[in-house]
């Protein structure tokens, strides 16, 4: 089962932390990855650019052909933002908290776990 370990994160708190303090959380997220690959569980992950570099389209009238609406910066007005993610196939959903458990994040946000359906079962 395929599953997408969706990280969030505040930008400003992760902008407060030292270099150093960035950097032993990136080379845990390099460690994750080598893990992951190991185990024969990852599929792809990256980390996102912050969210002023975001696009939001929003349809309007809530059908395909109605208006759209193209706004610059992410649509949600949150305190964490989508900072990366990685797609792992695994075992269960127990087995992708294990995973999701590993990701290296101090105090900055939390993970979403979903489940990615199956291709072809949209």
């Amino acid at each position: 089962m395929k599953y997408a370990l969706l990280i969030y994160n505040s930008e400003a708190r992760w902008d407060a932390l030292s270099e150093a303090e960035q950097e032993v959380i990136m080379k845990g997220h390099y460690g994750l990855m080598e893990r992951l690959q190991a185990d024969g569980a990852f599929v792809d992950g990256h980390r996102l650019m912050d969210t002023p570099a975001a696009t939001t389209i929003r349809q309007t009238s809530g059908q395909t052909g109605g208006r759209v609406e193209v706004i610059d910066g992410p649509f949600a007005e949150t305190k964490e933002q989508l900072g990366g993610f990685y797609i792992i196939d695994c075992a269960d959903l127990d087995a992708a908290i294990e995973y999701a458990r590993m990701i290296p994040q101090g105090d900055t946000g939390s993970v979403e776990i979903r489940p990615v359906y199956p291709d072809g079962d949209e």
